[in-house]
């Protein structure tokens, strides 16, 4: 009988694992022990490489990265508007690629050093507009922090023509017209309130934190 030899366990491997097992589970079922079982090892096995759940996130945020690597590594545009606005369109497309993603990249720490060079790239890219390293640093973190705060809420809520029953939300505040009207802008027309919520962050990264010209 010939032994077919099994791909080594190791921490990249367990990742993918994860990621693919999180379309199935989504976050809040993802366990170690799920994990292990798709793996067919013991979830003992796992705790050589994680120490916790959280270190688990970590290294599945860092394989996401890896995978948006190729995106993130082309040259950013040289307007600083257009760079911030492409690079949050993609970073945003990517989250979507899996179940609960933006929950899995929130407040992440990356294990390796796969996010350096394009976060180098658009950081040179601000500086080179006017933006001082400090507010380049603070330019770049709002909008990404849009982004994902975004995506948790898209994801949260569904697709727009599912999650929330907006005619019963509409009738249970109808004392309150302008909070009812409200929940089309919020919940339904997922990718045009994003680019609407984009402009706006940009345009105020730019009035705000751009001090030295164009």
């Amino acid at each position: 009988m010939v032994k077919v030899a099994t791909p080594k366990l190791d921490r990249a491997r367990v990742a993918r694992t994860a990621l693919d097992l999180l379309d199935e589970t989504g976050l809040e079922g993802l366990t170690l022990r799920a994990i292990a079982q798709r793996l067919d090892v013991k979830a003992p096995a796992l705790y050589w490489h994680f120490k916790d759940k959280q270190a688990l996130l970590d290294e599945m945020a860092t394989e996401m990265m890896r995978r948006m690597g190729e995106e993130f590594l082309a040259a950013p545009a040289a307007d600083w508007r257009e760079a911030l606005t492409d690079a949050m369109r993609r970073m945003r497309g990517q989250l979507l690629r899996y179940r609960d993603g933006a929950k899995v990249f929130s407040g992440t720490q990356y294990t390796d050093l796969s996010y350096a060079a394009p976060l180098e790239a658009f950081l040179r890219t601000l500086v080179a507009a006017g933006f001082t390293p400090g507010a380049a640093a603070r330019a770049w973190f709002t909008v990404y922090s849009y982004t994902i705060g975004y995506v948790i809420e898209e994801q949260a809520t569904g697709p727009d023509e599912g999650g929330h029953d907006l005619a019963a939300r509409a009738e249970r505040l109808a004392a309150y017209p302008l909070a009812a009207a409200a929940g089309e802008e919020m919940f339904r027309g997922h990718d045009r309130g994003f680019e609407t919520g984009l402009a706006a962050v940009v345009a105020g990264i730019g009035a705000t934190l751009l001090t030295s010209g164009e």
